[in-house]
């Protein structure tokens, strides 16, 4: 345990005094601490990348690529059926739409503005009005603003393995 939290007060060191927020680079092993919950698999990325760096990685990206990260970043907005889903703000207006593998896991529903750390794959993707809707939905939108999607829309998406969501 001892271990486990001098890992973190430093992990958090490094994150809050990093001055080039573009890549944090840790490795995060067996973490356990009361400062993080943890959702699904383990965290074990040698590299866990800030937000602005993610849309330059997503950029490089076309439809069929795939790329195994981990990253940090603030939850805009969750599912509020199951925990099912989340959007994770990225750099420039930018989120991406975070899914959790096999539906192995679900995070509670009331995260929005929580610091999470997710590991999983990256890619583009294009969603559907009726996919668009239905999340619309889930995130208690109204009857005229899900009635206001009318075209795909072009996302950054995610399959999270494990996430790490700070208390």
């Amino acid at each position: 345990m001892n271990k486990s939290i001098l890992f973190l007060t430093g992990l958090l060191f490094i994150m809050t005094s990093c001055r080039n927020k573009n890549e944090i680079s840790m490795s995060l092993g067996d973490i356990v601490s009361e400062n993080y919950d943890a959702y699904g698999e383990e965290i074990s990325s040698k590299k866990v990348y800030h937000k602005n760096v993610i849309v330059e990685k997503y950029d490089n990206l076309t439809e069929g690529d795939t790329l195994d990260i981990a990253f940090t970043g603030i939850v805009n907005s969750v599912c509020k059926a199951k925990g099912c889903w989340m959007r994770v703000a990225l750099d420039n207006d930018k989120e991406a739409m975070v899914k959790f593998k096999n539906y192995g896991f679900f995070v509670p529903k009331d995260i929005e503005n929580d610091t999470v750390i997710i590991q999983g794959r990256a890619f583009v993707s294009e969603i559907s009005v009726d996919e668009q809707r239905h999340f619309a939905s889930d995130a208690g939108k109204s009857e005229d603003e899900i009635a206001a999607i009318t075209t795909p829309k072009k996302t950054y998406s995610f399959i999270a393995n494990g996430v790490l969501i700070k208390k």
